[in-house]
């Protein structure tokens, strides 16, 4: 919530001020007075009592001496007059007990009021009413009656000291009258003093006002009465100055800066044409890419396939050659079986010998053709699967041993062991295709760029299910991944053989086949010297739905 503040007027300011200050000025001076006047009657009226205390000491002096206490009485009578006098006791010395005792006592309003009795006092207390006491309207003194120098008793007094006091009373009353007098006239100074000054203010903040309705900043404030305000108008004047600058070039920067833009935007729009052209030629060349490299990588694939055909072929021409010279041997031998039985020259031995060699060559043809059925077969379901995306359930340690066997060509004549880890009885639910064609190309993607003419290697596959995910853990201790191209394998055209017969499309098969055609992942871990490592990971199922 934003905060509210009180702002406070400068009239307000001034007229409290003011007021303030001659209130505070008025009521000291008035403390101060009051007090000098009150001092003044209060010793007035001490200088009263001791004056009175002394008249009737010397006038009861001889009386108490001569033993005359009825004319000490008769002469007490006589204060009745003065009314400020209110009680008066007389005490004399008692011999030879030593004893202070009242001879003589007047009371102007005959109430019996008790005084103090000196008799009973020591002379510590006797000698606080030494001097005047005074005790609200009420002042008490005690005076020492002498005779000859000696004390021979006490006068004790009491006055009135509100008749003293009136004419502090109408002191006060003339200083209030005076101090409202001294109000009005603070008042009236205030607000002409307010009005000198808030004035030129008004004057001040009115031109101000204008100056921001109307946006005129050409306009100067007038030159005011005061030096202070003058003071401040000068500066605002000056602020005004750079105000007005400042603007101006605003002005002529935005002019600038609009002009700028236009010009802008026609080069923006030159160029956004020249970048659409650019864009539509980059598409197209993007899209001739796309099918050069879809082409390069189905030329991969055949390419594969060849080479599995070549080395299939050549395995194949092994057996069917032998079995053709077994048949041809056995055919040789039948025939001349045939003469020497028609010429009735066929001997028992000769007969046994046929038989013997017969029986040899047969086993020799059908070792061999089978040797060669075999291996038909298997590049069958081999060419069939990677030509396949549908899926279908069969025995990866089966699909395995299929690919180890199309390969056999390509590795028989190597130094390098493959080693299959596989449960026997893994049945899956997937596709066969893809998994041929990752497997081949890791395998021969070692055997070219891993081992690389090496006199040894190894090469392990682990596979694994974890659930619904199939685990493939393939691992070759070769020369490992060169750092600077170990993030870019799976990227088209990178290869280290480039110029030898590399395409650099075979990692790019593995990782498309991998993450496309069976929805999984694959990670790379490799170091110089320490081979490589691929992790694969790609949903599956038991049964197919």
């Amino acid at each position: 919530m934003q905060e509210i503040r009180k702002i406070k007027s400068i009239r307000q300011t001034v007229l409290i001020t003011m007021i303030g200050f001659a209130f505070t000025f008025v009521f000291l001076a008035m403390i101060f007075i009051a007090n000098i006047f009150l001092d003044e009657s209060k010793q007035q009226i001490a200088q009263h009592v001791k004056h009175w205390s002394r008249y009737i000491a010397q006038m009861s002096a001889s009386a108490l001496n001569s033993g005359q206490i009825n004319d000490v009485v008769n002469q007490l009578a006589n204060f009745k007059t003065i009314k400020s006098i209110q009680h008066v006791d007389i005490y004399q010395l008692q011999q030879p007990e030593n004893k202070y005792s009242i001879v003589a006592t007047y009371d102007h309003f005959k109430r019996g009021e008790q005084s103090p009795n000196v008799v009973g006092l020591t002379a510590e207390q006797r000698a606080i009413y030494r001097e005047p006491q005074f005790d609200q309207a009420l002042v008490r003194y005690i005076r020492p009656i002498q005779y000859k120098e000696e004390t021979i008793g006490y006068v004790f007094i009491q006055m009135d000291s509100q008749n003293g006091l009136s004419l502090t009373t109408q002191l006060i009353i003339a200083l209030t009258i005076i101090f409202f007098i001294l109000l009005v006239v603070v008042f009236i100074i205030a607000f002409r003093l307010e009005n000198n000054i808030t004035l030129p203010l008004k004057l001040l903040g009115s031109d101000l006002l204008a100056m921001s309705q109307s946006k005129n900043y050409s306009m100067r404030i007038k030159t005011m009465p005061y030096q202070e305000l003058d003071f401040l108008a000068r500066n605002i004047n000056s602020f005004l100055n750079r105000v007005e600058r400042h603007i101006n070039q605003l002005r002529a920067a935005e002019q600038k800066s609009l002009k700028l833009n236009a010009e802008l935007e026609g080069k923006v729009h030159t160029r956004t044409e020249a970048l659409k052209e650019s864009n539509q030629e980059l598409l197209s060349t993007l899209e001739k890419l796309h099918q050069y490299q879809d082409q390069l990588v189905e030329s991969e694939k055949m390419a594969s396939l060849g080479d599995m055909v070549a080395g299939v072929a050549h395995e194949v021409n092994t057996p069917i050659g032998l079995g053709v010279t077994a048949s041809t041997l056995l055919s040789d031998r039948l025939n001349e079986i045939s003469k020497a039985f028609h010429d009735k020259t066929l001997k028992s031995s000769q007969l046994r010998k046929f038989l013997a060699e017969g029986e040899e060559n047969v086993g020799i043809i059908y070792r061999n053709l089978k040797r060669a059925a075999e291996l038909i077969s298997s590049f069958k379901k081999v060419a069939v699967d990677q030509s396949s995306d549908e899926f279908r359930q069969f025995n990866f340690a089966e699909l395995l041993n299929e690919i180890l066997l199309t390969l056999a060509p390509q590795i028989k004549n190597t130094p390098y062991q493959i080693h299959f880890d596989c449960p026997e009885d893994l049945m899956i639910v997937s596709k066969p295709g893809p998994i041929n064609q990752v497997m081949i190309n890791l395998i021969l993607n070692s055997i070219t760029h891993g081992f690389d003419h090496s006199p040894q290697g190894t090469i392990t596959v682990k596979v694994m299910k974890l659930g619904e995910q199939l685990n493939i853990h393939y691992q070759d201790d070769g020369k490992g991944i060169d750092p600077l191209i170990k993030d870019k394998v799976f990227d088209p055209f990178t290869t280290t053989k480039r110029g030898e017969g590399g395409s650099g499309l075979g990692l790019h098969l593995v990782y498309n086949l991998v993450t496309q055609a069976l929805g999984g992942n694959i990670r790379l871990d490799s170091e110089p010297g320490k081979g490589a490592t691929f992790e694969i990971n790609f949903p599956v199922s038991e049964q197919l739905l």
